[in-house]
């Protein structure tokens, strides 16, 4: 009952926020579903034993004392442990809040549903659960007869044993896991974000400057083609230069053509999104047309932030344009070919900013001074027959339309007929252009771009197989090596990378505090430093399934790993948390009945609080990882960024239970051997 109610309570903040349902915002749920019911699991298998063990007799502390006292005691002894765990996978969430730009925006719908819904479930683990329990619990408990739990115990038993007698090689072992992993970790790429699958592709090939309007028109349709003869393509639009909107400026050059794709079931099978834009790729490849394949929406709002069309570009600044044109096309021959960042440049192209070709009408002053006519006068004559002029507008019906007057295309389309131009005279003779100025073909720059005050140039990287972090690092190392940088000229590499740079150094600091404040929560809790470290070791024993399932999976480290691994962190405390309360409890009433005097019985005392409670231990720990199941399996839009925040919780939780159930009863017997000075 407390987890509807945990996660209706969740949406009263984010209306009042007015936070819409989105992917991003339900998969905060989606993330904590599964912890959500942990208070309840614990405190209904407590309430249990408990019950059991004073139907049968087996603690005499419990003869004579009520069923609702039993209860209630039950609950006090767990309460405070899954609270306090609760709240630690709550705040764990913390450093995610820290994240600004675009990361932000994506996850903060994510970050705040988590936050209210655990947080929600720990004040229910103390409020709405135990009224429930001591409303709804009735009966007979026969718990300790269920041929389950009978069977878990008889094969967990002997494990704890097992990791007892040789606590040494167990701690050794878990260690050395821990060393091999490292290797795994550094081999892991590096990216801001893991493509956004929209269910369309976005395909930018780049001409050279002086294409002509008829060629790009039949070298669009070609594509467009090509394209559309791909199993898994449901439709193609292209579109070459730049709409009649002022804020599009894109050049003729630039080709942006939109390919939506079919249902994921409806491809080929072993079909994947890498290998269909691989296939493409191969097929589309046109000579001085390198390609950029990325997502519309993912293009769109990199293009607003950084005015950079791939997932990488590099500025080149300066104040001479042959300069920098001379600079962007060297580190595009560079890297291109250079053997270690060739296998992972599918494609790379730097802006030409002196290949346009113009045609200039020189006016001769005196030729036109002879004919009474001013510069004025020959530039109107220009403008209105060559570009032609609105004189009117036509009204049909709600649409309206421009009237543009001006010289038929065979009268314009070449040097010749231009020169045939005639220009009026004030005493009504017809001259010929050709007679007032001189027409010649020149090159220059198609476009200027500015940014701060300088003029600047883009080279755009298309990165394969190889996180944009990694990338740059390799780039780079070749430019520093092999590149010459004029003076006067700087470098400043743009795209994903810079978020990836920004976010980094927000975790790097909030991580650690992050950590900290979980230690101390646990020291309130349990009022000692060796338990809250021991708890703690849960966390890095953690990340050892998290770093291997990302490695089966072909994963690069992104932001949405990191909040998975966040996430983990607090899970993973938990779980240490759950066994530090079982262990504790065990030695306590070992302690109280007199039993604790030697070593072998604090090995009873670690074994029975182990084995007996190895049902919610399990019931926790799995329903954390089922929750997670459906979506490291979902598919569709939004579904590869959920993906990678599941996926090293999932690895996770497995590597941490384990840790947890074998390692961690070894490591608090050296403890509490320690600290008990008198047990020989």
């Amino acid at each position: 009952i407390s987890l509807p109610v945990a996660i209706l309570l969740a949406f009263i903040p984010l209306s009042m926020q007015h936070m819409t349902a989105n992917i991003m915002s339900l998969g905060g749920i989606a993330v904590a579903i599964g912890a959500m019911v942990d208070a309840a699991i614990v405190m209904i298998d407590n309430i249990h034993k408990q019950l059991a063990a004073a139907e049968t007799g087996e603690a005499a502390s419990r003869k004579g004392i009520n069923r609702q006292e039993i209860i209630i005691q039950a609950m006090q002894q767990v309460g405070p442990s899954i609270f306090f765990s609760l709240v630690i996978i709550t705040l764990a969430f913390v450093p995610v809040f820290a994240l600004q730009g675009t990361e932000g925006r994506l996850f903060s719908p994510l970050a705040y549903t988590k936050t209210y819904a655990m947080g929600f479930a720990a004040l229910l683990a103390i409020t709405l659960t135990p009224a429930l329990a001591v409303l709804l619990i009735r009966g007979k408990i026969r718990g300790h007869q269920n041929g389950l739990n009978k069977l878990l115990i008889q094969l967990y038993q002997p494990v704890v044993r097992f990791a007892l007698r040789f606590r040494l090689w167990v701690i050794g072992l878990s260690v050395l896991a821990l060393i091999v992993t490292i290797p795994v970790f550094l081999k892991l790429g590096n990216e801001f974000m893991p493509p956004l699958n929209e269910g369309s592709i976005l395909y930018m090939p780049t001409s050279l400057p002086g294409m002509s309007i008829t060629e790009a028109g039949k070298v669009l349709q070609t594509m467009d083609r090509q394209l559309k003869q791909f199993p898994e393509v449901e439709r193609v639009f292209g579109k070459v230069g730049r709409s009649t909107s002022p804020t599009d400026p894109a050049p003729l050059s630039m080709v942006e053509t939109v390919i939506t794709l079919k249902p994921q079931e409806q491809w080929r099978a072993g079909m994947t999104w890498d290998k269909l834009i691989a296939e493409m790729d191969e097929q589309l490849q046109y000579p001085g047309m390198p390609n950029i394949w990325w997502m519309p929406i993912q293009t769109r709002i990199e293009m607003l932030a950084t005015g950079i069309r791939s997932s990488l570009g590099i500025k080149v600044f300066g104040d001479d344009l042959e300069t920098i044109e001379q600079t962007a096309v060297s580190i595009e021959q560079l890297l291109k070919n250079d053997p270690r960042t060739k296998p992972y440049t599918r494609s790379i192209y730097a802006e030409r900013l002196t290949g346009g070709y113009f045609l200039d009408f020189n006016i001769d002053r005196d030729k036109i001074a002879r004919y009474g006519l001013t510069i004025d006068d020959v530039e109107e004559v220009l403008m209105t027959a060559v570009g032609g002029m609105t004189v009117s507008r036509t009204i049909e019906g709600r649409e309206r339309y421009a009237i543009n007057l001006r010289y038929a295309r065979s009268f314009r389309d070449n040097p010749d007929a231009l020169e045939r131009v005639l220009v009026p005279t004030p005493s009504g003779a017809q001259i010929p252009i050709s007679q007032l100025a001189e027409i010649e073909f020149v090159t220059g720059p198609p476009m200027l771009r500015n940014e701060d005050g300088q003029l600047v140039s883009f080279v755009f990287v298309d990165v394969n197989k190889l996180g944009i972090v990694d990338y740059v690092g390799l780039a780079q190392q070749v430019v520093n090596e092999k590149a010459n940088i004029p003076q006067g000229v700087r470098l400043s590499w743009a795209g994903q990378f810079k978020y990836f740079e920004r976010a980094k150094a927000k975790l790097m600091v909030l991580a650690p505090l992050t950590l900290l404040i979980i230690f101390l929560l646990l020291y309130i809790n349990h009022g000692s430093i060796g338990e809250a470290l021991i708890i703690l070791l849960a966390i890095p024993f953690s990340l050892t399934g998290a770093m291997w399932i990302l490695h089966f999976l072909e994963y690069n480290l992104s932001i949405a790993v990191w909040v998975g691994m966040i996430a983990l962190a607090g899970l993973a405390a938990e779980m240490g948390v759950l066994m530090m309360l079982y262990l504790g409890l065990s030695c306590e009433q070992y302690k109280t009945d007199n039993r604790l005097k030697t070593a072998a019985d604090l090995s009873n005392a670690i074994v029975e609080g182990a084995s007996q409670r190895i049902r919610p231990m399990l019931m926790t720990s799995l329903a954390s990882f089922i929750g997670l199941l459906p979506i490291l399996w979902s598919t569709g839009a939004g579904a590869d960024v959920m993906k990678r925040i599941a996926a090293p919780m999932v690895g996770g939780i497995i590597s941490a239970l384990i840790m947890v159930l074998i390692v961690f009863p070894a490591v608090y017997s050296y403890w509490k051997g320690w600290k008990l000075r008198g047990v020989q």
